[in-house]
């Protein structure tokens, strides 16, 4: 084995949706009831609700740091070249910029695809420089559109010209994970029916590095039952480096989608960090993301810089044009909890009261 891959990462330029702000926060002491008032105060204020769905933040982290940051830990960890496959939800400016530089990268996204009441999303690898962005265009219209969305046959057409481009990999990232908060129950249910549409164009199902064991085992099971081979997705949005990768004695991405694709052959290394506990792993990366960054350019440098709600007249307002004055203490509190939560020198009194992760360490 001679090249590592890392796939799915997330930069600056990925617009990571907020609908789960809602969820989450009315399970938090203390930050449930002034969340609750908040947004009374802006119905109140703007005559409607506060729609998380047109609400994003955005990782801290530029495409180039990521890719050398992802290169360097390969080279370091398993002593083979690198290739990173960027990721960014509905979006491949990261990718275009870096082969701009002169990286050959592949360019990719992480495209989402609404399915009736859920939605599931879709890694697509390595789309032809030439026409990657009019074939982006294509699917990230069909995001956006419900008269689409609504025609199955749409879907079946762009999922069958992504099958017909030999050097494109198709991949179903966490398909287990009920990320639209519907339960679970009725996300499988939606699975179960995404799948019997349209997995003849899926080429590989994702082990997930944000995802935990067990769920990953099942997701393992669920790929033998249809007869797909698993990739690596170390689905970063922080500072920290993958957790989970492939190897491959292919020189080339192409050469490994094939392998992939033709050969249905793929090695997924889970690394020692994945094997932390998940919990901490998850507070690390929200520390990453709520962290300052002085030497970053003017407007990314706080996390409320890097939050971004639409305003009445449709134009995306981070959060601290809205909060003109300064944060509200029960947000500077909530932030430097979860920060301190992060930080690497309370891992060890924070493992001892945390129960311990269990690994069925088999063959996937």
């Amino acid at each position: 084995m001679r090249t590592g891959v890392s796939l799915h990462c997330h930069t600056k330029f990925s617009r990571e949706v907020l609908d789960f702000i809602p969820h989450y926060a009315a399970k938090i002491p203390l930050v449930a009831g002034r969340f609750a008032r908040l947004c009374q105060r802006y119905e109140a204020r703007h005559g409607r609700p506060l729609d998380f769905t047109q609400a994003w933040w955005t990782p801290p982290v530029t495409p180039r740091v990521l890719h050398d940051a992802e290169v360097r830990h390969m080279e370091a960890t398993l002593g083979v070249r690198g290739i990173v496959s960027i990721t960014d939800h509905d979006e491949i400016e990261a990718c275009c910029g870096l082969r701009a530089m002169g990286e050959d990268v592949p360019i990719s996204t992480e495209w989402t695809v609404p399915f009736g009441v859920a939605y599931f999303h879709v890694g697509v690898h390595n789309l032809p420089p030439d026409h990657a962005r009019a074939i982006a265009e294509e699917l990230f219209a069909f995001t956006k559109d419900p008269e689409a969305r609504a025609r199955p046959d749409v879907l079946e057409e762009l999922f069958s010209m992504l099958n017909a481009l030999p050097g494109v990999l198709v991949v179903l990232n966490h398909p287990l994970w009920d990320i639209e908060n519907i339960g679970q129950a009725q996300h499988l249910a939606a699975l179960k029916n995404f799948l019997d549409r349209y997995k003849r164009w899926l080429h590989a199902l994702e082990i997930n590095g944000f995802r935990s064991w067990r769920e990953n085992l099942d997701v393992a099971r669920l790929a033998r039952e249809l007869e797909l081979p698993l990739v690596s997705g170390g689905d970063r949005h922080g500072l920290s480096p993958n957790t989970v990768v492939n190897l491959t004695d292919a020189a080339t991405f192409e050469a490994m989608v094939e392998e992939l694709r033709v050969a249905r052959r793929s090695h997924v290394v889970v690394l020692p960090t994945y094997q932390e506990n998940m919990l901490l792993r998850v507070f690390e990366a929200a520390a990453q993301i709520l962290d300052d960054y002085p030497d970053y350019p003017e407007g990314q440098r706080h996390w409320t810089e890097r939050l971004f709600f639409l305003d009445e007249h449709g134009q995306p307002q981070s959060l601290r044009q809205c909060w003109s004055d300064h944060s509200p203490l029960w947000a500077r509190v909530a932030t430097w909890v979860f920060r301190q939560l992060g930080r690497r020198h309370w891992r060890p009194a924070l493992e001892r009261v945390l129960p311990k992760p269990q690994f069925e360490l088999g063959e996937l």
